[in-house]
């Protein structure tokens, strides 16, 4: 092949910007550029899932690393939950650096979420890891910012830069129960969210920071938490929600989303996240619909507030763990769900 001179194409290129200049010819951009819109999953059970012999493949059955198969589906991004000190060893710190390691391999993005407990922290369950049971709540809130520190300097040194941050998890009613329930102290909650947040920023100031609360169609749910964190000085850069309707109700509770995303924008300037999303895998046709339709009403919100929309494990097919509301079929195939995903 004939070697073009650096001199000719750079020629080339200055004729095209003229010609686009004048009109001649257009260049569209890309309407979601790399970088900027988060197409994502949540696939912290790979680790434990291969270790008991799960295998993923694509459509046409060949066998795949599971990130390349999301990949090929439009997944740009990964969420990985942290756990403290977990019996079982995954989603420690080791656990998700392994994981976090091959996402930055296939060059996706990175969500990390701490749940600051040994095991589920959700609306129904924030309870404190073990080690920290008896400490008063100036040393909570130490041990707070110093695992958020910990973890994060870990994937900073093996040059793993998160771009978004969770301080908690769907932390409806706070978190670090009950020194942090929102209901009993919100005052403690907001200082608690406020040593992650200043964790987070002292090891990444580019990091964005998420508070992440359930029901993302809930407005008053969502107005008195963030009313009472804003009200006692805690700080976050982005509102993260989950959503998990019915084959029934999906288009209602979207609707109620994005009533509750647009207030949420007006009411606190933040930006918004779905971090978490699903459906049963037996309501594939439908589920595809669904994330479809959220993933526009997200990116519809203004000045570009909308950052995303992410799977929660998708890949646990075959009810791993007793979950049915995963988005592969019993073969260890994505369902046509994933394709909500794609263009």
């Amino acid at each position: 092949m004939k070697k073009i001179s650096f001199a000719f194409l750079l020629t080339i290129l200055s004729f095209a910007c003229k010609k686009s200049a004048i009109g001649e010819t257009q260049i569209y951009p890309s309407p979601d550029p790399v970088g900027t819109y988060a197409l994502g999953a949540d696939v912290s059970w790979l680790t434990e899932m291969e270790a008991t012999g799960r295998k993923f493949y694509n459509a046409s059955g060949e066998q795949q690393d599971l990130l390349k198969t999301l990949k090929d589906k439009g997944i740009n991004t990964i969420r990985l939950r942290v756990w403290v000190n977990p019996v079982s060893g995954y989603c420690n710190t080791a656990d998700v650096l392994v994981k976090a390691k091959r996402a930055k391999a296939m060059n996706m993005r990175l969500l990390i979420d701490f749940h600051y407990s040994d095991s589920w922290a959700d609306p129904g369950q924030q309870n404190k890891p073990a080690a920290w049971v008896n400490q008063d709540f100036v040393t909570l809130k130490t041990s707070v910012y110093n695992h958020t520190v910990d973890v994060l300097t870990t994937l900073k040194t093996n040059n793993i830069i998160p771009e978004w941050v969770q301080v908690g998890n769907e932390t409806n009613n706070g978190m670090l129960w009950n020194d942090g329930k929102a209901s009993v102290n919100m005052k403690n909650f907001a200082d608690l969210v406020l040593s992650g947040y200043n964790g987070v920023k002292a090891v990444n100031s580019s990091t964005k920071v998420v508070v992440h609360i359930s029901n993302g169609y809930d407005n008053s749910l969502f107005r008195w938490i963030f009313d009472g964190l804003k009200a006692n000085g805690a700080k976050w850069d982005v509102i993260g929600m989950s959503m998990y309707p019915s084959v029934t109700d999906w288009s209602a509770k979207n609707t109620q989303c994005l009533a509750n995303m647009t207030d949420m924008v007006s009411r606190y300037g933040s930006e918004i996240m779905i971090c978490e999303v699903g459906m049963p895998v037996s309501e594939a046709v439908a589920c595809k619909a669904f994330i479809k339709d959220l993933i526009v009403k997200n990116k519809s919100l203004t000045n570009n507030k909308g950052l995303g929309v992410f799977y929660w494990e998708p890949q646990s097919y075959n009810s791993w763990s007793g979950y049915k509301l995963g988005a592969f079929d019993d073969t260890g195939k994505p369902t046509v769900a994933m394709d909500g995903f794609m263009p």
